[in-house]
């Protein structure tokens, strides 16, 4: 039955969701988070810190992830944990065997860059929480609640296991994801405004150039 309407279906939306999970895991779209960081940019027009905003997940899901799964991919045959099919290697072991297997020296680096990838997320996301505690309690001594919350998860995080934390993961950025929508689609009639707006003033050439 592997070509039975129920299989294209069933097949379909699982790779769906699985692709859906993942692209929102690595570069955040439509969960609401990195709009806290760029409302803190310093402009005059929202529209295009909003399209500049556009850009992160294009460059991260789009580029970095196509070209890690391409080097994945290329060096299947000769990448030992690729072959070790149910081995549990993974993510970021799996990408280091893939990498290491042509350069063998190239693992130290994809170390550096996994470690500086990690610490600037726990610190973007730190942000964000702080951002969303402050105006939900107010900015007080209740700070530290969220603090201690916060350094606790980092702790759990580092002895629970992948596939559990990923798992959790995914539950907290759905709870953002849905409101965060819902709300979007309550701004649209603001936002085609805007953007008609900003877009008329583009093609007139009212803004200033810089060479």
């Amino acid at each position: 039955e592997a070509f039975s309407p129920d299989a294209l279906y069933g097949g379909f939306i699982g790779v769906l969701i699985i692709g859906v999970q993942r692209a929102v895991f690595s570069n955040e779209g439509g969960v609401g988070s990195a709009s806290i960081a760029h409302s803190a940019a310093k402009t005059d027009e929202p529209v295009r810190e909003g399209i500049v905003a556009m850009i992160g997940p294009f460059i991260d899901t789009i580029v970095i992830c196509f070209m890690t799964a391409s080097v994945i991919l290329i060096t299947s045959d000769i990448n030992p944990s690729y072959q070790a099919a149910g081995s549990g290697i993974n993510g970021a072991s799996l990408t280091s065997d893939a990498f290491g297997s042509v350069i063998s020296w190239f693992p130290w680096i994809l170390a550096v860059v996994v470690f500086m990838f990690s610490y600037s997320t726990m610190i973007s996301w730190y942000y964000y929480g702080d951002k969303g505690w402050k105006y939900l309690f107010g900015d007080g001594w209740s700070i530290r609640i969220y603090q201690v919350i916060y350094l606790g998860c980092i702790m759990l995080g580092t002895i629970a296991s992948l596939e559990n934390v990923i798992t959790f993961s995914d539950l907290m950025i759905l709870s953002c994801a849905v409101p965060n929508i819902i709300g979007c689609m309550f701004l649209l009639p603001k936002l085609k405004v805007k953007l008609n707006d900003y877009w008329k003033r583009y093609k007139a050439g009212s803004f200033k150039t810089y060479k």
